[in-house]
């Protein structure tokens, strides 16, 4: 499966914030939208940087007294890896595995066109695991159509 077609399966709206955002703004989104992470997009509409939980939570470890004061430019990553279209959910896998992360946006002529979650892949590789069970079964049960 490739990652277009993941996301043409599962078409969601990806919730966003600007980089002056302050962190308990990040927050309510976050909690609001039950995500794990947030791209930052400039105004312009370019991303930035993606600010996630495990960003805030350091922040807030690091300065418990003000972490209220920073933005989520101020904590995001902005060193990206990203993936296209066009990549298989197991090149994908191999992304994150390799490099410990958690989200990956997906660019397309230089815009941001999807983000893929861990819980993404995971679940596209359950549903083509029943798929093929499934059809295994029916082989091995003489019920199959082919």
């Amino acid at each position: 499966m490739t990652v277009r077609e993941l996301l043409k399966s599962r078409p969601r709206e990806i919730v966003t914030i600007k980089p002056s955002a302050a962190l308990p703004d990040a927050m309510a989104l976050m909690l609001e939208h039950k995500v794990g992470c947030l791209p930052v997009l400039s105004g312009s509409g370019d991303l930035l940087g993606i600010l996630d939980d495990k960003d805030i939570f350091r922040a807030i470890y690091e300065h418990q007294d003000d972490f209220a004061k920073y933005t989520a430019e101020q904590w995001m990553t902005a060193d990206l890896i990203i993936g296209v279209p066009e990549d298989s959910l197991s090149y994908i896998v191999g992304l994150m595995v390799k490099n410990i992360i958690r989200y990956v946006p997906i660019m397309e002529k230089q815009k941001m066109i999807g983000l893929i979650s861990q819980g993404d892949v995971v679940k596209a590789q359950m549903k083509h695991m029943e798929i093929t069970n499934r059809y295994l079964k029916m082989y091995m049960e003489g019920t199959h159509l082919g």
